[in-house]
């Protein structure tokens, strides 16, 4: 993962998160840049979605952080990691083990170099786990995965599984447009910072919500 984690490393810098000041995240300077230079790259260099600390997933850290005992020695499923930083988080409160997933090699080279710079170990899983499945975790933790139609109709029927089989199934969102409210319960609500560059305002109002039932 050398190549990936260089890459990461040469297009972000260390920083404290907004919403997460105990927290230091590889962040992106210049956002739209590294952006258009992703989709120059084509389909061999997915969009940064591992450069930014999104609302949802800040959302998500801060409610693991202040509520530990949600995920303390517990096996925690971060889908879709990103960055990394639902997982970090989940570590730091005590998490155990901590698997960051995602389909991008790109993410999980900034999952394991943003787990180093806060002394946190995580387990890396490169793979779609919405088509193979997952029922090793006792907690599953989704931060903004509810950013396009497509991705809505696969995530959804995932979440509703774990949270069937008996998983706490938590998923941190800003409002995006392909969010489902049913079967979910609101647990908490934030004013999460946010790169206006890309959200196009500076704060987003963000919740954490529970996904109740397996329907």
């Amino acid at each position: 993962m050398s190549t990936s984690a260089d890459f990461v490393r040469a297009n972000t810098r260390l920083a404290p998160v907004p919403f997460l000041p105990e927290l230091v995240l590889h962040q992106a300077d210049e956002p739209i840049e590294l952006w258009e230079r992703t989709e120059e790259g084509g389909a061999e260099q997915p969009p940064p979605f591992w450069a930014f600390a999104w609302a949802g997933g800040q959302a998500l850290a801060r409610h693991v952080l202040d509520e530990p005992e949600l995920v303390a020695g517990r096996h925690v499923l971060d889908l879709a990691t990103g960055s990394g930083l639902v997982a970090v988080a989940a570590a730091r409160a005590g998490a155990r083990p901590v698997t960051a997933n995602d389909i991008d090699p790109f993410s999980l080279a900034a999952a394991e170099a943003n787990a180093a710079a806060n002394r946190v170990r995580l387990e890396l899983l490169e793979a779609d786990l919405l088509a193979d499945g997952y029922d090793d975790a006792a907690v599953v933790l989704a931060g903004d995965v509810f950013y396009s139609r497509e991705m809505a109709g696969r995530v959804l029927p995932f979440l509703r599984r774990a949270a069937g089989r008996g998983a706490l199934v938590l998923v941190g969102d800003p409002g995006r447009a392909y969010l489902p409210v049913d079967g979910m319960v609101r647990r908490a609500t934030y004013d999460v910072p946010v790169i206006e560059a890309l959200e196009s305002v500076p704060v987003r109002r963000t919740s954490v919500w529970q996904v109740q039932t397996g329907r």
